[in-house]
């Protein structure tokens, strides 16, 4: 049982789902099931137009055959495990490769990852220090009351190599990333207002709540304003 990688694109010939369910040949069985139980990380190549690189994370479940197509497998993603990063990690920078023991694996489909080129992903993808809008001065802080977010913990026991991602880094994630879709715009209202410290005054929901296992991806997911949320 490791981590993992697995190609995916947004214009895949495969029946891929990425927060429910990942096709693949029956070349790619063995690794696949290397990473049961385990988590991997969402990558899309270079060779696609304006390609993301290494965009998500999830847990893979299991791994069954294919019951509607011959010869073909797919890995199960844990519900309520998917989570967009907050920021797309490139494949390499100017220090090279940030998956560090890639070697000659990098077109492989999937493949096997590291837990410090996990670790090294995951912590890049997942921080979040930049404010949604650049602010603008800096007002008196006012008396009890704290906006700064807590800083970003990186849940992993490197010794067993164990992974979560808690509820609050996940809704911050999740915020960050809906928000980024909307242009910070409340989807009934059309209102985009920013208080005087940069921050988008506009909330981030699930379509599908999750106490329903609805996914933390973006397409689950509307901006709304404080009204507009409360109403609904």
């Amino acid at each position: 049982m490791g981590f993992g990688v697995f190609i995916h694109r947004a214009d895949s010939i495969y029946d891929d789902s990425p927060a429910e369910r990942y096709q693949f040949p029956r070349q790619y069985l063995d690794r696949a099931r290397a990473c049961i139980g385990n988590w991997i990380v969402y990558y899309e190549p270079t060779k696609v137009a304006a390609a993301r690189g290494y965009f998500a994370i999830a847990k893979v479940q299991n791994v069954i055959p294919d019951p509607s197509a011959e010869g073909m497998y797919l890995a199960i993603i844990e519900p309520g495990s998917y989570l967009d990063f907050a920021s797309a990690v490139p494949f390499k920078d100017s220090s090279g490769p940030v998956e560090e023991g890639i070697s000659g694996r990098a077109q492989w489909s999937i493949r096997p990852l590291s837990s410090d080129d996990f670790r090294r992903i995951v912590q890049r993808g997942l921080e979040d220090r930049a404010p949604p809008l650049p602010r603008l001065g800096e007002p008196e802080p006012i008396p009890g009351y704290r906006e700064e977010q807590e800083p970003f913990v990186f849940e992993m026991e490197h010794e067993r190599t164990n992974f979560s991602v808690s509820r609050i880094v996940r809704d911050r994630v999740f915020r960050r990333v809906v928000l980024g879709a909307y242009d910070q715009r409340c989807a009934i209202t059309g209102l985009r207002l920013i208080n005087g410290r940069g921050r988008a005054e506009v909330d981030a929901a699930h379509i599908r709540p999750v106490e329903a296992s609805g996914p933390d991806i973006v397409n689950n997911g509307i901006a709304l304003s404080g009204t507009a949320h409360w109403t609904i």
